[in-house]
């Protein structure tokens, strides 16, 4: 897909506004349905592949109106639809009521979903409210906005919010009483200001971006990553190529009892593109790092002290997963290493917990990319523990440079000077031992490969999000996803960001 999708977020004023504006230069309010409905239900049939039980639940307004030409494009794509709306066709607004129309024979439920007589699986599209609605929700409305969320949470259901979670404020992500908890936020040309709130996570969960060519928005400020901006980093590889090209990672990582993250954060390196991939490993390691079984792509090299490694001609370097609490000797190595590298770093875990001990001062540069969970933040940075994750990575990186991957349920990724990306894929089985060494190693790999930091942090925070997605498409649940599994998937993640999703 090659739709041009604006890059800034947007307040809800400034957006009934913007459609204001679109309406008066000639564009019709029902062809941005149709198109905004029909790119919906091809992005639902993408991210919600096998089919099942659609229900659309409508209320008077516009968003009702573009779940029902979802339902369409679902319908034609082999699945059930069914319809539950709380209000009489003449009830409805002029749009709704005509897309209700177009869908010919429907199912109209009147009464509380039966999820025993829909087999297969239960996809519910909540087109209660839009951004216009204010205050709490109401009767009948509320009803059903508890009927989703009962279904969600007792009946396996998956909830997807058309351009907003009805009960939630966009401007600020304060959800009230009774809002509807999405799994996915279908968020209608440019997005809301208030879907990234913290505050707003568990109601907004996944974000997509159904782009509108006609709502062209604002092309700087804080932004969300979406596939179709990375795309364009990922040209086709020239016929030519040879592995020296695809690019060489050098991962220093393992220790004795967690040689593990070596061969996780090797996996994401190879799955990520990378021609070489050799993880470092001290002598008397040697042995329990290579009978830990690393990737059999992967070189083990044996050093005697981490210096040995600045000589080498590596393109990026991942140092600090299950590097565990080295020696003096060898943290002395290990920060001459991170202060000498004129290539891109990855730093992660046990490194950046030895950057905590040390101090940042004069310790970070702008070809470093830091990626630090919550922990390892409040160890790196203890003065901003009072702040919003948002300004908490603002405050970093203006005092630290470097390109920062702050990760967390919406990963944000930033640099000096930057403004704010918010990461929109991945699902809460990733709350799993190894899923940072597994990207880790992708954005080594990135990197090695030529992508700028900022970038090479937009593209690795959003494949391995998505492959997680995957994998629970292929099988996997929440409950069972392990990091080897999202490291697997990392191949249809890449032809995902060229689709678009």
């Amino acid at each position: 897909m090659d739709y041009a999708v604006p890059m800034g977020m947007i307040g809800c004023a400034e957006m009934r506004a913007l459609e204001e504006e679109v309406f008066r230069a000639g564009i019709s309010a029902e062809s941005l349905m149709d198109k905004a409905g029909r790119r919906l239900g091809e992005a639902l049939g993408e991210l919600y592949p096998g089919g099942g039980t659609a229900v659309a639940y409508v209320g008077r307004g516009n968003n009702g109106g573009d779940a029902l030409v979802a339902l369409r494009v679902l319908r034609a794509a082999g699945w059930h639809i069914v319809v539950r709306c709380p209000f009489s066709p003449m009830e409805l607004g002029l749009l709704p009521r005509r897309k209700l129309r177009d869908l010919g024979q429907v199912e109209l439920q009147e009464g509380a979903l039966d999820p025993a007589s829909y087999p297969g699986a239960l996809l519910l599209i909540d087109g209660l409210l839009g951004i216009g609605a204010r205050g709490p929700l109401r009767e009948p409305l509320y009803e059903l906005a508890a009927e989703m969320n009962h279904l969600r949470r007792n009946a396996g259901a998956q909830v997807v919010a058309v351009d907003i979670p009805s009960g939630l404020n966009g401007d600020n992500g304060q959800p009230g009483e009774g809002a509807v908890q999405a799994d996915l936020t279908a968020t209608i040309g440019i997005p809301k200001k208030g879907l990234v709130e913290d505050r707003a996570l568990d109601y907004v969960g996944r974000i997509a971006v159904i782009p509108l060519e006609e709502l062209a928005g604002a092309t700087n400020g804080d932004r969300l990553i979406t596939g179709r901006d990375l795309c364009a980093h990922f040209p086709p590889r020239n016929f030519g190529t040879h592995k020296g090209q695809a690019g060489r990672v050098g991962i220093v990582a393992g220790s004795r009892g967690m040689l593990g993250a070596a061969g996780l954060t090797a996996l994401g390196a190879l799955r990520g593109g990378a021609g070489l991939v050799t993880i470092y490993v001290l002598e008397e390691n040697y042995p329990l790092m290579v009978s830990a079984g690393p990737p059999l792509e992967a070189v083990v090299r044996a050093v005697s002290s981490y210096r040995e490694i600045a000589g080498d001609r590596e393109d990026a370097m991942v140092i600090g997963p299950g590097l565990g609490n080295p020696g003096e000797l060898d943290r002395a190595a290990l920060l001459d290493l991170l202060a000498g590298s004129d290539i891109p770093l990855v730093v992660d875990a046990d490194a950046l917990n030895l950057l905590a001990r040390v101090g940042l001062a004069d310790r970070t540069h702008s070809q470093m990319v830091l990626t630090p969970h919550p922990g390892e933040m409040q160890r790196l940075f203890p003065e901003g523990s009072d702040l919003s994750r948002a300004e908490r990575a603002r405050q970093f990186v203006s005092l630290f440079p470097c390109t920062l991957v702050y990760k967390g349920a919406r990963t944000i990724v930033t640099a000096q000077g930057e403004d704010l990306h918010y990461n929109v894929t991945g699902n809460p089985g990733m709350a799993t031992g190894g899923q940072g060494d597994v990207l880790s190693g992708l954005l080594g790999a990135l990197l090695a490969g030529g992508l700028h930091p900022l970038d090479a942090a937009r593209a690795g925070v959003w494949l391995a999000g998505r492959s997680a997605e995957l994998a629970l498409n292929g099988g996997e649940s929440p409950e069972s996803l392990m990091a080897g599994d999202t490291g697997g998937f990392l191949g249809g993640a890449f032809s995902a960001l060229r689709r678009g999703w």
